[in-house]
C-alpha cells in the first residue's frame, strides 16, 4: 500500500474556474482565482505580472470558501500581448510561489509563469477537437485505384495485405492503392470514435508515398483521385459534422517541383525561392537531403506564390468547392531557419494572418518535434503536435521493457521513467505556453513518423490505459489511423500500415476489437464530459505506477486514475460524498472520512464523477 496521496494546497490553471474563458484582447481587465486548502491557508496572496518589462504587484482578495477550500481574486490588466504571472502566498511561516509548475518555497524564474494571450486566432471548434490522422495511401483502395501499369515510374506496387516496408527506398516507394474516395467511403468509422477532425497527410503529387517532396501545390495527386476528390470529400465530411485539415510543407519542396526546376535558371522569378551557396553550384537540401529543397523566405515572391496571392497553396484549397478547414503546417519549426537567417515568426505570422483573414474559422496546426515553447507563445500557430509534453513522457511510461522502439532518430531505446518523472515533464510542457493553447494541443500516442503505440507498449492493457490518457488528459486526442485497432508497427515507415477493413468489419485477427471499443468509449465519454474537453487539471498523485489526476469544470469534477501494473493507492480529496463509474474497470473505495483507495491487479483505468 503506497503512502496516502493528496491534493496541492494551493492552484491555478486556465480553465473557466480560475481565469477568463474564451479569448482576451489587449487592455482588458480579468479576474484571476487561487484555490487553498482551508487548513493551510494563507494570509495573504498577490498576484505578480510583468508589464512592459518590470514586475508589479496586486494584492488579491478574500473570494470565499466552500467544500473546505478557501478563495482568493485579484484582477489583472493584460498591458502587453503575451501576459505572464503568477502568485506569491505569504503565511506566517514564509512565502512560497505558485506557477505553472506548481508550488515552490524558492525563489523561480519567469519560464513556467501562467500566460494570457491576446492575439489568439484560433477557432472555436479547436477547444473540442478529436483528431484522426489518414496517411491517404494506407487508408482504403476506391474504386478509380490506378491499376499496377499505371503507376509512375518511382512506385513499387503492393497488395493491400503485405506488410509495408521498414527501411530503405521500398519505405517511400511502396504504394498500396488507398484514395481520398476510399477515405469517404469510411467516415462512418471516424464518427463512431468520437472523432471531430479528419487529418491528411499532403495530397500533391511528389516522388514518394509520402508525399512530402511535393512536384506542384496546384492539383491533388491522380493516384489519390484529384481534385474533384477532394472537393466530394470535404463535402461528405462537412455533412457528418467533421472538419478536413491538410498537411502544408512550407520548409521545403521536392526536387522534382515545378519551382525548383524554373529556379535552375538564374534569371527565372523562382530562382529567389531557393538557398544555394554563395556560386549557386548547389542547393541546401532540407537535413541534408538533396531530393529536398530548402525554401528561402527572405523572397517576397515566394511568399506572395506560397501564401498571399489568391491561388497560393495557402488559400486556394480552403476556398470552395474544397474547403479544407485549416493546415498542419510540415516541420514548422525549420520553416524560414537556416544558419544566420530565422524567419520563423514571419512566416508563421504570415501564413495564420493570411488564414485568418480567408477564413476566420480555419486553423493552423505546427509539427514540432521537441520543445515548442517559443513558437507557440508568439500566438501564431493555433497549437501545435505535442511530442514533447505528451508523446515521450506517455511512451517513457508505459513502454514495455522488451520494446526496442526510438523516438524518431534518438539512437537509445525509449527509457523507463516512474509516474513521478513522467508527470513531471507533462507538467512543465504544460506550464511553458498558455493554458487555452495547451488545450488544443495535439496529444499523440503514434503517428505515421513513429513507431505505434501497440508496438511501445507491447499488450493490448496498457495501450488501453494510454488511450484512458490520451482522452481524459489537457489538449486533444490525436488518433492515428489504425491505432484504435492495435494495428503495430517498429518505426515511422513500418507503421504505415494498411487498415486491414475485412478484420475491422468481420472480427479478424488483424483487428483488436476490444482495444476498438475502448476508443468508441472514450470517445463518447470526451464528447459529453465538459470536463474533459474544457476543465482544469489538478495532479493527486503521480506515483511509479500510477497517475491519478482530477479534471474540472465549473459544473462537474472527474477523477482520473491509470496504473501500468498493479496497484493499491490511498488519495484523500479533502471528503467525496460518491463516485460514479463513468468508465474503466480499475477499483476504487471510500471510507468513512471520504479518502478513496484505488486498486489494480494490472494495467488498468477508471474514470469516475465525484458526486
Amino acid at each position: 500500500m503506497s503512502g496516502m496521496q493528496a491534493l496541492a494546497p494551493a492552484h491555478h490553471d486556465g480553465s473557466a474556474l480560475y481565469a477568463p474563458a474564451g479569448a482576451v484582447s489587449l487592455g482588458d481587465t480579468v479576474t484571476l482565482r487561487v484555490r487553498t486548502a482551508a487548513a493551510a491557508a494563507p494570509d495573504r496572496v498577490w498576484l505578480r505580472t510583468v508589464r512592459d518589462g518590470e514586475p508589479a504587484f496586486v494584492e488579491a482578495v478574500a473570494d470565499g470558501e466552500r467544500d473546505g477550500e478557501r478563495w482568493f481574486a485579484a484582477e489583472l490588466v493584460l498591458h502587453n500581448p503575451l501576459t505572464g504571472y503568477r502568485f506569491l502566498l505569504e503565511t506566517g511561516g514564509g512565502t512560497a510561489w505558485l506557477n505553472g509548475a506548481g508550488l515552490s518555497r524558492r525563489d523561480v524564474t519567469d519560464h513556467h509563469d501562467f500566460r494570457l494571450h491576446t492575439r489568439d486566432l484560433a477557432p472555436a471548434w479547436m477547444d473540442d477537437a478529436v483528431v484522426y490522422q489518414v496517411f491517404p495511401d494506407r487508408f482504403a483502395p476506391g474504386p478509380e485505384s490506378p491499376a499496377p501499369d499505371g503507376l509512375p515510374a518511382w512506385a513499387i506496387r503492393k497488395e493491400w495485405h503485405d506488410e509495408p516496408a521498414a527501411h530503405g527506398r521500398a519505405a517511400v516507394t511502396e504504394v498500396f492503392g488507398g484514395t481520398l474516395a476510399g477515405v469517404e467511403a469510411h467516415l462512418d468509422h471516424l464518427v463512431g470514435l468520437g472523432v471531430t477532425t479528419l487529418y491528411l497527410t499532403p495530397i500533391f503529387p511528389g516522388r514518394s508515398n509520402h508525399r512530402y517532396d511535393a512536384s506542384t501545390f496546384d492539383r491533388v495527386d491522380p493516384l489519390l483521385g484529384g481534385d474533384a476528390a477532394l472537393a466530394s470529400l470535404t463535402r461528405a465530411a462537412h455533412a457528418r459534422g467533421l472538419r478536413v485539415m491538410g498537411d502544408l510543407t512550407t520548409n521545403h519542396t521536392g526536387e522534382g517541383h515545378e519551382w525548383f526546376e524554373a529556379s535552375r535558371d538564374p534569371a527565372s522569378p523562382e530562382a529567389s525561392f531557393y538557398l544555394w551557396d554563395d556560386a549557386r553550384e548547389d542547393w541546401v537540401g532540407w537535413c541534408g537531403h538533396r531530393s529536398l529543397p530548402k525554401l528561402d523566405w527572405r523572397s517576397p515572391e515566394l511568399r506572395a506564390r506560397m501564401v498571399t496571392d489568391p491561388g497560393s497553396p495557402v488559400r486556394r484549397w480552403l476556398a470552395e468547392p474544397y474547403a479544407l478547414d485549416g493546415w498542419r503546417i510540415d516541420v514548422a519549426n525549420m520553416t524560414g531557419r537556416h544558419r544566420d537567417v530565422d524567419l520563423n515568426a514571419d512566416v508563421a505570422s504570415l501564413v495564420r494572418a493570411t488564414v485568418a483573414a480567408d477564413r476566420p474559422d480555419a486553423a493552423v496546426v505546427a509539427e514540432h518535434f521537441h520543445d515548442a515553447t517559443e513558437d507557440l507563445r508568439r500566438g501564431a500557430w493555433d497549437a501545435g503536435m505535442n511530442y514533447a509534453g505528451f508523446l515521450r513522457p506517455a511512451w517513457q511510461w508505459l513502454a514495455s521493457p522488451r520494446a526496442d522502439v526510438r523516438y524518431l532518430e534518438t539512437p537509445v531505446p525509449v527509457p523507463s521513467r516512474t509516474g513521478g518523472e513522467v508527470a513531471a515533464t507533462m507538467r512543465d510542457v504544460l506550464a511553458t505556453v498558455p493554458w487555452r493553447v495547451a488545450t488544443r494541443q495535439w496529444n499523440l500516442l503514434s503517428t505515421h513518423d513513429t513507431a505505434r503505440i501497440r508496438t511501445v507498449t507491447g499488450s493490448p492493457e496498457r495501450h488501453r490505459v494510454a488511450a484512458a490518457l490520451l482522452y481524459t488528459y489537457v489538449g486533444a486526442p490525436f488518433v492515428f489511423a489504425g491505432d484504435e485497432g492495435g494495428l503495430e508497427g517498429l518505426n515511422g515507415e513500418h507503421s504505415r500500415t494498411p487498415m486491414p477493413w475485412t478484420d475491422v468489419d468481420g472480427g479478424g485477427p488483424r483487428w483488436d476489437a476490444a482495444t476498438h471499443a475502448t476508443y468508441r468509449e472514450l470517445g463518447a465519454l470526451r464528447r459529453d464530459a465538459c470536463a474533459l474537453r474544457h476543465g482544469g487539471l489538478r495532479w493527486v498523485a503521480a506515483v511509479d505506477d500510477a497517475l491519478v489526476y482530477l479534471r474540472e469544470c465549473p459544473h462537474q469534477t472527474l477523477l482520473v486514475a491509470l496504473a501500468r501494473d498493479a496497484v493499491a493507492l490511498e488519495v484523500d480529496l479533502g471528503g467525496v460524498t460518491g463516485l460514479a463509474r463513468l468508465h474503466g474497470a480499475m477499483g476504487a473505495q471510500t471510507d468513512a472520512e471520504g479518502a478513496i483507495t484505488l486498486t489494480a491487479d494490472g494495467p488498468a483505468a477508471g474514470v469516475w464523477r465525484l458526486g
